[in-house]
């Protein structure tokens, strides 16, 4: 069946639509796709007072203790959120020249803005059922909150679509799937073994620092952390957090670290050194996989950054590539994995496991929104 898939980063930086063909367990190359494994994709960027709404409505979300209360400029972020995301399938749908008839379901993250899995809180905003009725469509949504409830930490949820993917497409095994989003995750993939776990800061400390120093969304070409010197003690005294020494299943919140912490270095030192903790943290990652990868595969805006792609090769001592270089999405990764979650809500299939969120046995997750015309 054909499902789409979509999200929005914890950077806020827009919403990618993917569509894949699965059952919910196999992935396979589409029949008449432009792009093989990769699929079609599509993104629906933020304008900046779009943005600013969204990363404003992050802050005021960091005082939430009921996941339903959308107070200050939550309710107007959330509405936004679901517009954004309906207004980027609807594009898809057009440029794929698809009826929204032809479409499984819709699995739909929604923005995170806060995550604290140990309160046993995370919060997603956007209205699923609201998005469905629009559409068309069935919209899985809500994905996190079972898992969390159940004592889990409700994250990483792509782990089961990496592995489905590296099946697919016959990759030797041990193999490290790296998501660099806001927060980086990783996915260890064993002879018998599936692992999941955030391993720290993504691109969102290198996105606010740009932001704020110097007025721009993000460090094209990882030009502005190319150009600078890390502060080598400061990174050290990062990677000395209590974070990086826990077991995993673990998960971060994106506000666990402040881009703040370099506001004393000029911009490009103090990038360089976010770049320097961000591989650092993976590095760590290391140490809690069952077996050595033989080389990561790299999918998030992350996979764009050649700086940080460098450093996190020299950090990890293994061939790193990006997801495009071995036929995949590189930019739809994350959104593939929703809509392969979809199809696994469809089906009541399980999507986090012990080993991915600490959950103590495999469950299913997620709620489904089915619109009025279809039962």
């Amino acid at each position: 069946m054909l499902v789409i898939g979509l999200m929005s980063g914890t950077s806020a930086d827009g919403v990618d639509v993917a569509l894949i063909e699965t059952d919910g367990e196999r992935v396979a190359p589409r029949a008449g796709g432009a792009n093989g494994f990769a699929g079609e994709t599509l993104s629906r960027p933020y304008d900046e007072a779009e943005r600013a709404l969204l990363l404003r409505a992050m802050r005021e979300a960091e005082g939430l203790t009921d996941r339903t209360a959308r107070p200050g400029c939550l309710a107007e972020a959330e509405a936004l959120v679901t517009r954004a995301h309906a207004e980027a399938v609807e594009a898809a749908l057009a440029a794929w020249d698809l009826a929204p008839g032809a479409v499984a379901a819709v699995g739909f993250h929604g923005q995170t803005v806060l995550h604290r899995p140990k309160a046993g809180l995370t919060v997603q905003i956007g209205d699923g059922p609201a998005l469905a009725r629009r559409l068309g469509i069935p919209v899985a949504y809500d994905f996190r909150a079972d898992d969390v409830a159940a004592g889990g930490e409700g994250a990483p949820l792509v782990p089961v679509f990496h592995r489905a993917l590296a099946e697919a497409a016959g990759f030797a095994l041990p193999l490290a799937i790296l998501n660099i989003g806001g927060v980086a995750n990783v996915t260890g993939i064993g002879r018998d073994t599936l692992v999941g776990f955030d391993t720290g800061p993504g691109n969102a400390l290198l996105d606010d620092l740009v932001q704020d120093r110097a007025g721009i969304a993000y460090d094209e070409g990882g030009r502005i952390a190319g150009a600078g010197t890390p502060d080598a003690a400061l990174v050290a005294w990062l990677l000395a957090h209590p974070y990086f020494d826990r077991p995993a299943p673990k998960s971060l919140d994106r506000n666990a670290f402040s881009h703040r912490l370099v506001g004393h270095l000029p911009i490009a030192d103090a990038a360089a050194t976010l770049a320097a903790f961000t591989a650092g943290a993976v590095a760590r990652a290391l140490a809690l996989l069952p077996e050595r990868p033989g080389r990561w595969i790299v999918g998030g805006g992350g996979a764009r950054n050649p700086e940080l792609m460098r450093r996190i090769g020299e950090a990890v001592d293994a061939p790193v590539l990006s997801a495009d270089a071995v036929g995949w999405s590189a930019d739809g990764l994350e959104a593939q994995a929703f809509a392969y979650l979809a199809a696994r809500r469809l089906r009541d299939l399980p999507i986090t496991f012990p080993g991915t969120t600490g959950v103590a046995t495999p469950r299913p997750g997620g709620r489904l929104a089915r619109p009025p015309s279809r039962p």
